[in-house]
């Protein structure tokens, strides 16, 4: 997935509950099933111009309200954070034995429950 339609993905995510029905419908719709504008307007009975408004409307709000909180950018970060405190927990614990690797294990854990992985 491009790192444009990930985005996308991670404001609805973020944001989502911000928006109108119709936008958010119509931002999912696009975007994350990857349907065209015609095929949206057909199933929302309006048309593909109303698609197209509908659409920008919903990235500009959510990019206005994300360039104020930050909040996907820091979710980014910590993520990438712990995906390297991840390695460097798996190469501890593969350095070592005993009670050291046991926590290194410990860690693993709860990195990945962190992660959501």
């Amino acid at each position: 997935m491009e790192d444009g339609r990930l985005m996308r993905s991670m404001l609805l995510d973020f944001y989502g509950e911000l928006l109108t029905q119709r936008q958010r419908q119509c931002f999912d719709l696009h975007y994350n099933e990857d349907l065209s504008l015609s095929e949206i307007a057909e199933q929302c009975g309006v048309s593909r111009q109303g698609v197209w408004d509908n659409i920008r409307r919903a990235e500009a709000a959510m990019q206005a309200v994300e360039e104020k909180t930050g909040l996907v950018a820091r979710f980014l970060e910590q993520q990438r954070l712990l995906s390297r405190l991840r390695d460097q927990a798996l190469r501890l614990r593969d350095q070592t034995q005993g009670p050291a690797r046991a926590t290194a294990e410990e860690l693993l854990r709860g990195i990945d429950a962190l992660i959501g992985g």
